[in-house]
């Protein structure tokens, strides 16, 4: 009878990462290298991202060198300047030169010019050349993010010679599975992959299997390629120049890369902050206190618009007092409104799915989504009010409703699209800047019905 023995129970990542954190307290480095090299890569990440600068070079001189390269790859880049920062010259040298070109032209970026300067001087002279082509390209672009090392081919060549190209390239290209097709010129005419390769036959002509690409210019946005790839679910995208010349390859892992990279930006903004930039647990507390202030600064001034309202309508409050109790309900689904209108276009416009010609047609969209809002809201408001004070209030609260929500979505259905016209970031107008605009709007609309309908 086989018996088999029971496999272990594995150890929640939690209860993992926190055993590596007690060993590096305890400074119990055998244990911290015996508990490093057993856990997987991702693992080994996600404790790097939970501790301090200069742990996190103990950790690292900990690994191998082959699991050391693997986890340097996987760390953000702001985090690999850091680490580059607590290790000797010649292990920064190392490491440096081990990155594919697109990965040093990443941490290029990030890390101080002179540190820059000093580690392109250290590559051999083949890979400072691939490096400072990707760096030759404007910041923000795909031509920084995309890969020199690839397999290309040609539509004159057969299968037979073409796998012979990919087998002589394994080494050194970051992808094999998408390749392109290049007439006698290096332009790009079409696109074949490895495994309709493999299926056909040995003499058939590359021109007879190839397909229409789809590529983008090295100087387009890294986003919208990005976003171009994984929309169409490529593994790989070719990149041509002006001439449609292929320089390069955006891989689908780069592409997913620069996305979350680029929400990570959006989602902070929109919340008014500026993006960390890195993992929350390693971001040092005067980074994120400067990462909210001037946003912080910025709103508190913005509202004091609010106050001078309330200022100049001071007169009609003490009037009618009970004005003041609906005020925070007003403003509150003002706000909101304007922030689900401002959230949905910002989304849409990183789709792609709307452009800023489409302003039109967004704004009559978002008139109707916040009028037929505003009935809603209003009829309840209405009914409310008329039965907690009179029918005169309860037509103020209710109008008041149907017009700001109307003009709340409209403004925060706009303001993105606007953003984009004029070459800024749609992030930028974030939901509190929305929402202290339509504050101030919102007041104005209210006591204005209300005068109108008081008699006052």
């Amino acid at each position: 009878m086989n018996h088999t023995q029971p496999q272990p129970i594995p150890t929640p990542i939690d209860d993992t990462i926190e055993l590596v954190e007690r060993h590096l307290s305890a400074r119990d480095l055998p244990a911290l290298t015996e508990q490093l090299g057993q856990l997987p890569v991702p693992d080994v990440v996600l404790a790097f991202e939970r501790v301090s600068s200069k742990e996190r070079a103990v950790l690292y001189r900990l690994l191998t060198k082959a699991r050391a390269l693997e986890v340097f790859e996987l760390l953000d880049p702001t985090l690999q300047s850091d680490l580059l920062h607590g290790l000797q010259d010649a292990e920064v040298t190392r490491i440096f030169a081990e990155l594919d070109p697109d990965d040093r032209a990443w941490l290029v970026d990030e890390v101080p010019a002179a540190l820059a300067t000093r580690l392109l001087r250290g590559l051999p002279e083949a890979e400072r050349a691939s490096t400072a082509a990707l760096l030759g390209y404007p910041q923000g672009s795909v031509g920084r993010r995309m890969t020199p090392e690839y397999v290309s081919t040609r539509k004159s060549y057969t299968v037979a010679e073409t796998l012979e190209r990919v087998r002589a390239g394994l080494a050194d290209a970051e992808t094999v599975y998408t390749i392109p097709v290049l007439n006698d010129a290096r332009r790009l005419v079409g696109i074949t992959s490895l495994r309709e390769l493999l299926g056909a036959d040995s003499d058939a002509l590359i021109s007879t299997l190839m397909s229409d690409p789809h590529s983008a210019e090295a100087v387009e946005e890294a986003e919208i390629a990005a976003r171009r790839v994984t929309d169409l679910t490529l593994l790989a995208m070719p990149i041509v120049d002006s001439e449609q010349r292929l320089v390069g390859m955006l891989t689908i892992d780069d592409a997913v890369r620069i996305l979350e990279h680029e929400e990570s930006e959006d989602a902070a903004r929109q919340g008014g902050t500026e993006p960390l930039r890195r993992p929350y647990l390693s971001t040092p507390v005067f980074s994120l206190v400067k990462s909210r202030v001037v946003w912080l600064l910025v709103l508190a001034i913005g509202a004091t618009l609010t106050v001078q309202v309330l200022e100049v309508f001071e007169a009609t409050l003490e009037q009618v007092t009970v004005l003041a109790l609906f005020v925070p309900l007003l403003i509150g689904t003002g706000g909101n409104t304007g922030n689900q209108a401002a959230t949905t276009v910002t989304r849409a416009l990183a789709l792609g799915d709307v452009r800023p010609k489409d302003l039109m047609r967004v704004l009559t969209r978002e008139l109707r989504t916040g009028a037929t809002l505003g009935l809603m809201l209003g009829a309840l408001g209405f009914g409310i009010a008329s039965i907690a004070y009179s029918l005169q209030i309860g037509a103020v609260i209710g109008l008041t409703l149907l017009a700001i929500c109307t003009v709340a979505a409209v403004v925060g259905g706009g303001m993105p699209l606007l953003a984009r016209a004029v070459k800024v970031d749609p992030a930028v107008f974030s939901n509190p800047f929305i929402s202290t605009f339509v504050d101030a709007t919102g007041l104005i609309i209210y006591f204005m019905i209300a005068r109108a309908v008081l008699g006052l």
